[in-house]
């Protein structure tokens, strides 16, 4: 059996002979330069950096586009480091499913070093700080979740880790953004050195994200004597730090059984499906669709690698705005988000074969063309329609994409201001639109609702998604109970008025009460979630909850 590494890498003829594309460099060499002169961090060794940022950068090894590799650094979860990326040499075997059942196997080298973001683990630490205080630095990149760019709970009050950090400042930070702005405080110190810090986050507005949360955290510790006075300005001068914006997109599901099934009959052995302590699911190999976009603002103070050689589409800052929007507030996320809350309600396995179900390809399609499109700027770079036609046809109907609506449902709380709160503000600003003509976003909203109550439609108990308000979503909602639509009476509006939620108050735009009508409809008894999306999608909605 093959094993994935350094050595093994030796026996080339092995691989190939097995269908895998090997690296075009030494794996050893572009490490070593990595640790003398690193260019590039990101923050989030998870899988959509190894299936998408990772395969660009080896990309330009390949083609002598570029000399140093990735330096990959997880604050989250050590184990991801421990488990999957050191025993291997820091090398990944990237697996793309084709919707015609092929596979392309891929080995990936570009990740030069991998380090564990923690004061904690005091060498991988000062190796980070090392890399931030370096002239050859050229970005920082993250792709750690929108909720890793957030300070403050529900209720406005600062996190504990945040509230920690800021009172005891850079020395030993726990909070991602609190490591981040320590670690730009390091370059501070080393000279004002010029950094792009680059959200490449499955968010709206991901650089602002960055921005607001790391200029806080400086502005704090200024205040409060425990940085240079000096520092803030620093990050707030474009000319020295940069925050762009972008728009990813790439499906990634967590490693796939039948993919790890498919590498050891390849003769591919250790390549087991680990799910850490912390939940995380990761394994040697990352599967994936083949379609990718990045669109990127072109705002780099101190140079960077050459993408667009990749693929990578550079812009400016409206433009990214546009494209960004198109994919996360009109044509794919909220039909994703939309999916996977019907999908776990209804017991479906997977996003793909819930596009077999007329009823919730119905209920995507509607979102997308008839709710979504209507305001949607063409962005020019991507054409919207084209777009949204290969996410329905193409992309979300691929078979061989194990991804599940559990997974697509996680952290679902970040994602309802911009997935669907974006949309109701446009149609609420147009004079030539109607809030109330909205009929799918609502009946959404009112599906997560009912998902958050535990009880699927069979009425058995079912297992929610990690998200972080969830005990507080809950508690909203204690007492609600299948079979008792009256049992809502009360609970919602407090929920649907939280602009934190959704990005507005819903009961003053007109919404709240459709909300609250199609959750009462939802309660009405076991099979209810299916009558009423059925009921709604055919215009024979019942006339009493």
């Amino acid at each position: 059996m093959l094993s994935l590494g350094n050595t093994s890498l030796l026996d080339a003829a092995a691989w190939r002979k097995r269908g895998f594309e090997l690296p075009k460099f030494e794996p050893g060499r572009v490490a070593a330069r990595t640790r003398e002169t690193p260019q590039w961090v990101h923050f989030g060794s998870g899988n959509i950096f190894r299936s998408f940022i990772a395969a660009l950068d080896q990309k330009l090894l390949d083609e002598g586009k570029a000399q140093a590799g990735i330096v990959a650094v997880d604050t989250y979860d050590r184990e991801v480091i421990d488990r999957v990326y050191r025993p291997h040499d820091n090398m990944s075997i990237l697996v793309l499913m084709n919707a015609d059942g092929s596979l392309e196997k891929r080995i990936l080298a570009s990740v030069g070093e991998s380090l564990y973001g923690d004061p904690e683990c005091p060498r991988d630490w000062e190796r980070l700080k090392a890399a931030f205080r370096s002239p050859s630095l050229q970005m920082a990149s993250f792709t750690i979740t929108e909720k890793g760019y957030r300070l403050r709970g529900m209720d406005g009050g600062y996190l504990p880790d945040a509230a920690g950090d800021l009172k005891n400042g850079p020395a030993a930070p726990k909070h991602v953004m609190a490591k981040v702005c320590a670690l730009a405080y390091e370059r501070f110190r080393a000279g004002r050195l010029p950094l792009a810090l680059v959200s490449m986050d499955n968010c709206s507005h991901n650089g602002e994200k960055l921005r607001a949360s790391v200029t806080e955290i400086a502005e704090k510790w200024a205040a409060a004597g425990l940085a240079d006075r000096e520092f803030p300005a620093y990050l707030e001068d474009g000319k020295a730090v940069s925050f762009p914006w972008t728009m990813i997109d790439k499906i990634t599901p967590r490693p796939s059984d039948a993919i790890r099934a498919e590498l050891e009959k390849a003769g591919v052995g250790g390549m087991d499906v680990v799910c850490t302590a912390k939940k995380t699911y990761i394994a040697p190999f990352v599967n994936a669709e083949g379609p990718q976009y990045l669109v990127v603002e072109d705002s780099f103070p101190n140079g960077r690698p050459p993408l667009e050689a990749a693929g990578v589409l550079f812009t400016d800052r409206a433009t990214v705005e546009k494209t960004e929007r198109m994919k996360v507030t009109t044509c794919l996320n909220p039909l994703h988000t939309a999916l996977a809350i019907f999908g776990c309600l209804l017991g479906c396995r997977t996003i793909a074969e819930e596009m077999r179900d007329p009823l919730l390809r119905g209920l995507a399609t509607r979102i997308g063309e008839k709710e979504g499109l209507p305001v949607v700027v063409d962005p020019g770079v991507l054409n919207p329609r084209d777009f949204l036609r290969e996410v329905i046809e193409k992309r979300l109907p691929n078979p061989y994409i194990p991804d599940t609506p559990q997974r697509i449902a996680t952290d679902t709380s970040q994602k309802m201001s911009v997935r669907y709160g974006e949309t109701i503000k446009a149609y609420a600003a147009r004079p030539d639109l109607r809030v109330s003509s909205l009929r799918g976003i609502p009946l959404v909203i009112a599906a997560w609702l009912r998902y958050l109550t535990g009880v699927d439609d069979e009425g058995k108990p079912m297992a929610l998604s990690p998200d972080p308000l969830l005990d507080e979503l809950k508690a909203a909602l204690a007492g609600v109970r299948l079979g008792e639509p009256d049992s809502a009476d009360g609970k919602l509006a407090p929920l649907l008025s939280n602009e934190k939620l959704f990005g507005l108050d819903l009961n003053a735009v007109g919404l709240g009460k459709t909300v609250e009508r199609d959750f009462r409809l939802m309660l009405r008894g076991r099979h209810a979630v299916r009558d009423t999306l059925s009921e709604i999608l055919n215009g024979k909605e019942a006339e009493k909850a």
